[in-house]
């Protein structure tokens, strides 16, 4: 199992660089974490009374995956997952927010294991997320697949690939109006025997 700060430095890895695209609503944006991230914490980096692009530009990767770590993985209680579940779990958090814990939800809910979908990790939660060890890869392997899914949901007219059918029955189930179109054979998952 990677540690926190490996889970971190992978996704740093992928998010690449300070942009500032004009179309993006999360805004200037650096190593993943953006101008927003930034004014919520209130980290003026250049201590000129203004959080805005220009802290964002002089973010470094050791302080956004310090971010990462504690606001996006310990602040939400991801470490009360069980580790198999963290990684994806944490990795979805960082682009979704509580979303990511509403998809988990969701998904238990969709294996028969009864949580509130509230995005909030309860002892509930938890306690669900625990159950079934057997079913921690299957549930792991349908959030890698929901989140790239999820993702490519804001570009029209895109058409997401299942990896595997019982992850394009979770898409449509837990991503609901936001689904994609997957194309993928027809048949049939019942989640009580994944």
């Amino acid at each position: 199992m990677q540690s926190v700060t490996q889970i971190a430095q992978d996704i740093l890895s992928r998010e690449g660089g300070y942009v500032n695209d004009p179309d993006d609503p999360g805004g200037a944006t650096n190593h993943g974490v953006t101008v927003h991230t930034l004014r919520r914490l209130g980290i003026d980096l250049n201590n000129d009374g203004a959080v805005d692009a220009r802290d964002v530009q002089l973010l470094s990767m050791e302080r956004a995956c310090t971010i990462f770590i504690d606001h996006y993985f310990h602040g939400p209680g991801l470490d009360q997952l069980p580790e198999p579940l963290q990684v994806t779990v944490f990795d979805m958090y960082v682009n979704a927010g509580n979303n990511a814990v509403k998809i988990l939800q969701r998904l238990l809910n969709q294996m028969r294991i009864d949580v509130a979908v509230d995005g909030a990790l309860r002892p509930q939660t938890t306690a669900g997320a625990q159950k079934n060890r057997s079913l921690h890869p299957t549930i792991s392997s349908m959030l890698m697949e929901l989140h790239g899914a999820i993702t490519i949901v804001r570009l029209p007219m895109v058409a997401a690939p299942a990896a595997n059918t019982q992850s394009a029955v979770m898409v449509a189930k837990v991503a609901g109006s936001h689904a994609p179109k997957i194309s993928s054979p027809q048949v049939s998952f019942d989640p009580r025997t994944a």
